[in-house]
């Protein structure tokens, strides 16, 4: 079960830190960055493997019955690419562009634990959604075998 702890046993222990400092323009980047630190071609190369998954799942499933589901399914994952893909360009204008792929290629990316490789910060972006069409390919494999 879990249990309360004092302020003055976690200062006591040691566990008790000071905030780390933030400079303003630290925490303002936040908002007017919104390129996503990424190539747009590795964030469609993500929506395009779900995509693929539901495509899978479609003709591997195919059923009067899952038109509907399957359309909606597809209505909500072009959704979750292009919202983001319009809100980094929407008013207030931003001067900040995308990274381009020969400069994320050469220098990588900054991220919170520190500077990440392309090739790394590429295979954590699209790991999820290869692992996704990956298994949609083995259930329709075994469902077509059983």
């Amino acid at each position: 079960m879990s249990d309360r702890f004092d302020k003055e046993l976690l200062t006591a222990r040691g566990e008790v830190v000071a905030a780390p400092e933030v400079l303003a323009k630290e925490a303002a980047s936040g908002c007017e960055d919104r390129n996503f630190g990424l190539p747009p071609v590795i964030l469609l190369g993500s929506f395009g493997l779900f995509l693929a998954y539901l495509a899978v799942m479609w003709v591997g499933f195919a059923a009067d019955g899952l038109v509907l589901p399957m359309a909606v399914n597809f209505i909500f994952v072009a959704a979750f690419a292009y919202v983001p893909a319009k809100w980094a360009t929407m008013k207030p204008d931003h001067k900040d562009k995308a990274i381009p792929m020969a400069r994320f290629r050469a220098a990588g990316i900054d991220t919170l634990t520190g500077r990440t490789s392309a090739r790394e910060a590429t295979t954590l972006v699209l790991l999820l959604p290869a692992c996704t069409l990956f298994w949609g390919i083995a259930m329709t494999t075994i469902a077509a075998l059983v």
